[in-house]
């Protein structure tokens, strides 16, 4: 499974003047800065020790960690500081953000309307969006939504012409859902294909045109309907988008920024802080680790116990492999060579599990987040740092192998 960074979000208007962060995918080299961020607090459990050797070793300012049983959380804890060199510890209920783990929520949104039967997994984006997008190229209006979701429609990765609608002036002149028409309007003329062997190709711009679908369909913005058929039924407090420290507080772990010659700055607020809200369906949600975990356990359970997000059939088809990813020769250590995707969902084959197991990476280019979900043993692992790189994607990988072979029965 490959997961692409989005860029972090900047006030400027001209792309090209400001530090334009590449877009890689998370499993690329990157640097990782030896950071001190403090001593072990005393009277730790043994999970939150465990994490804090492995934050100092791999110098990471926050580490947390959740796992989860048949639905009950056996273990969570969280270490180290909200800031690089600073001394602000971390809570359990900090905020960290998911980057794009988020879009297992956006594909779980489009199961509720399926369900509703406002939309189809086959709704094709003319179909739905025709009337109110100029311009669609066929093959765009012919995509649909499974295929969106599944990355598998043509729609290409992040392209230059993409980064700069996703940085453009309009943003200070339009509600979300509007900003979004526009996006697509400049974009639409482009015809999409779909690419010989596998038909993956990781599209955030996809993403954003199946929460447009969405929109459409439900007449409510994404962002609301996320707060309201998922934040709010899984009781999850700590829930909500963009940045995850309020605006002129540190009351959260902040992400940060590695130039190419490895000085570190952490971002606090406001819109380089995160990626543009344009593409929120593809990856801008933050929560505690307990709350990700709530996440994880419902879909561990296949749905099979509250609330009542989706039928388990529905779920059964988000979850399921719809694509596979291109075979990899030679990946880098700890990375699989191919592997499934779904809806918002990769389907990998471990080294240290005897089966294919649910997973995803999510990253700003500041912060991490890893899960994997077994729902064969109703298991679940949740890992989260505020800090991006190589070297965070290697030990979050270390704490998510850790804690799912010591929970297997």
């Amino acid at each position: 499974m490959v997961e692409t960074r989005l860029r972090p979000a900047t006030a400027s208007s001209n792309t090209s003047s400001g530090p334009r962060r590449e877009y890689a995918c998370w499993l690329a080299l990157g640097l990782c800065v030896a950071l001190w961020c403090g001593p072990s607090p005393a009277g730790a459990s043994d999970l939150e020790t465990y994490l804090d050797e492995v934050r100092s070793e791999y110098g990471l300012p926050a580490l947390a960690a959740a796992v989860v049983k048949g639905g009950e959380v056996t273990d969570a804890a969280a270490t180290g500081t909200r800031v690089a060199h600073g001394d602000i510890p971390v809570t359990i209920d900090d905020r960290f953000h998911l980057g794009s783990n988020t879009k297992s929520m956006t594909a779980t949104l489009a199961g509720t309307l399926v369900e509703e039967g406002k939309l189809r997994w086959d709704s094709t984006v003319g179909e739905v969006l025709g009337e109110n997008v100029d311009g669609l190229s066929d093959s765009l209006s012919e995509a649909t939504l499974a295929q969106l979701l599944s990355h598998s429609s043509g729609v290409p990765g992040d392209t230059d012409e993409m980064m700069d609608l996703y940085f453009n002036v309009d943003v200070f002149d339009y509600n979300l859902p509007e900003l979004r028409r526009h996006t697509l309007e400049a974009w639409a003329a482009n015809e999409v294909s779909i690419p010989d062997g596998s038909p993956f190709q990781y599209a955030n711009f996809g993403y954003m045109i199946a929460g447009m679908m969405m929109e459409k369909a439900a007449g409510t913005p994404w962002e609301a309907m996320i707060h309201e058929r998922i934040f709010d039924p899984l009781d999850m407090e700590t829930a909500g988008l963009g940045p995850q420290a309020t605006i002129g507080l540190i009351d959260a772990p902040v992400g940060h920024r590695v130039d190419a010659d490895g000085n570190v700055t952490p971002m606090f607020w406001g819109p380089a802080a995160d990626v543009p809200p344009v593409i929120g369906p593809a990856g801008n949600a933050h929560m505690s680790v307990l709350d990700y975990a709530k996440w994880a356990a419902w879909n561990a359970g296949k749905a099979s116990r509250g609330p009542a997000l989706l039928e388990p059939e529905t779920l059964a088809t988000i979850q399921a492999e719809h694509v596979r990813t291109p075979a990899r020769e030679n990946p880098p250590p700890g990375t699989p060579s191919t592997g499934g995707y779904g809806l918002g969902w990769g389907m990998v084959e471990f080294d240290w599990a005897d089966h294919p197991i649910l997973t995803h990476n999510g990253s700003n280019s500041m912060n991490l987040a890893r899960i994997v979900v077994d729902t064969d043993r109703d298991l679940a692992v949740v890992v989260l740092t505020n800090f991006p790189g190589a070297g965070a994607n290697e030990a979050a990988g270390k704490v998510m192998e850790h804690l799912y072979t010591s929970n297997l029965e």
